[in-house]
């Protein structure tokens, strides 16, 4: 079943940070399911894209509507997984239990089933902080999942992370999608994103510069921009 929070519109957001635009009039519609990928060089403005949809930041101009809801900072129906895990002082189990304070209440069983999900299970009682980079993402992503969000959203979730935890990111990503989450990601690993990505939003400097299905854009990709990113030139 699709995604209750489709279609994702956003009509000309604006972001200004100091004197710098740093979003520069973003005109995007995502109205399909499965796992969308946005891709661009540093500075593109990816990660400020997906704040703003997330409602952490409010943008100088322009609207986001999720379905028929207008982001307003709620993020209701909403999970996100940060580049960086921000985790509790607790255990894996306690860090889950104060994220779905409910689920830990009236469904216990669930928690360990979560932890078992990302391969932590043996991990439960640890503090979250002594976990390995890898393990202390999947955590993250565990606890992202139990509010079994319509829409997920991952800022580079598996950058700099050993092969294992980013397989296993990856499969419960694609599991989640298969099961009508909707997948917004932000990726510099193109490699990922071929293995992933249903459509690709290519964005440079503030702007959308190319939307387009993630076969036809590694094949045949229509900016010049897009053209030497994924050649390798260095953009800036």
């Amino acid at each position: 079943m699709p995604s209750s929070l489709l279609p994702i519109r956003i009509s000309d957001l604006r972001l200004i940070k100091g004197d710098r635009t740093v979003l520069a009039g973003v005109n995007l519609m995502i109205d399909k399911p499965g796992i969308t990928v946005i891709m661009g060089p540093n500075g593109a403005g990816k990660t400020l894209l997906l704040r703003c949809l997330h409602g952490l930041i409010k943008p100088d101009q322009g609207q986001i509507t999720l379905g028929q809801l207008r982001v307003a900072g709620s993020r209701d129906q909403q999970a996100m997984v940060f580049q960086q895990p921000v985790l509790l002082r607790r255990t894996a189990l306690q860090n889950l239990a104060f994220a779905a304070p409910e689920i830990a209440k009236s469904e216990p069983q669930r928690l360990i089933q979560a932890l078992e999900s990302v391969h932590l299970a043996d991990r439960a009682h640890q503090p979250a902080r002594m976990l390995s980079g890898g393990e202390q993402q999947r955590l993250s992503l565990a606890r992202a999942l139990l509010s079994e969000p319509a829409l997920l959203l991952l800022d580079e979730a598996t950058a700099s992370l050993d092969p294992a935890s980013v397989l296993v990111i990856e499969s419960l990503v694609k599991a989640q999608s298969a099961q009508g989450t909707k997948v917004i990601l932000v990726s510099h690993d193109q490699g990922q994103a071929r293995r992933l990505a249903d459509d690709i939003v290519f964005m440079s400097d503030g702007r959308v510069a190319e939307q387009s299905p993630a076969d036809q854009f590694f094949i045949a990709p229509q900016t010049p921009v897009a053209k030497a990113y994924l050649a390798g030139e260095i953009l800036f």
